[in-house]
């Protein structure tokens, strides 16, 4: 299918291209298919949204390592801005969000992580330990921009249910403009930031960090997918 947002450019397009048939796995994942058609069993979207709680925690961590590793005061506000955004926008709106599914943050805070929920936001953090900010941006992209094309594949989808959907304020969150412009914006920073730190010749690396975080992503469907009652 093609890409709806036309979000296939810069350093960012490359890296999405050559990954392949592990991005098309990311995007094109049963569970994301199931949430479209709406008939995603509620304990593996359950099981999804608490890992999900877990996971932003982590990603407001990389964010804020994504501070310390920023090289430009330009970069140093973006870092920040982006924690507060996940620790003071977005966590409260998953917390609510979770709460019209049964769910309490007392339930999501005592959730034991998955093992796919620790694989990838440490292997996120840890590109961004042992590398510097583009080798982090590499790592944390997929999940930014992935979001953004899987909505917008769903909403371009004729099989997508659009009338009593369980899921479709989870597919208008990620199709609304607001999140279409954070998208838009990443691209455009990992571009700047690649032409600052050299991305055309690391470009193998960037391309392995990006592949491994993109399978991550397929794997944490593929966790949420498993939560699935025996019978479906």
């Amino acid at each position: 299918m093609p890409d709806p947002l036309k979000l296939d450019f810069g350093l960012f397009g490359q890296l999405r291209r050559d990954a392949g048939a592990d991005w098309d796995r990311y995007v094109d994942h049963a569970f994301v298919r199931a949430l479209g058609a709406g008939t995603l069993p509620r304990p593996a979207f359950q099981h999804y949204l608490k890992q999900d709680y877990l996971f932003l925690i982590h990603f407001a961590r990389a964010y804020a390592l994504a501070g310390y590793k920023s090289a430009t005061l330009a970069e140093l506000r973006a870092a920040a801005a982006s924690v507060s955004a996940i620790v003071d926008v977005e966590m409260p709106l998953h917390v609510g969000y979770c709460a019209e599914w049964g769910l309490s943050e007392a339930d999501m805070q005592a959730e034991p992580e998955a093992l796919e929920t620790i694989a990838y936001t440490r292997y996120v953090l840890e590109r961004g330990m042992a590398g510097d900010r583009l080798d982090l941006e590499a790592a944390l992209i997929p999940c930014i921009v992935g979001y953004a094309e899987i909505a917008a594949r769903l909403r371009a989808d004729p099989a997508t249910r659009t009338e009593g959907n369980p899921y479709a304020a989870w597919i208008d969150a990620y199709t609304s403009p607001a999140y279409a412009a954070v998208a838009t914006g990443a691209i455009e920073a990992m571009d700047r930031m690649g032409q600052a730190r050299g991305g055309a010749a690391r470009y193998p690396d960037l391309l392995a960090t990006f592949r491994t975080a993109t399978r991550l992503e397929a794997a944490f469907w593929d966790m949420g997918w498993s939560a699935r009652p025996a019978a479906c």
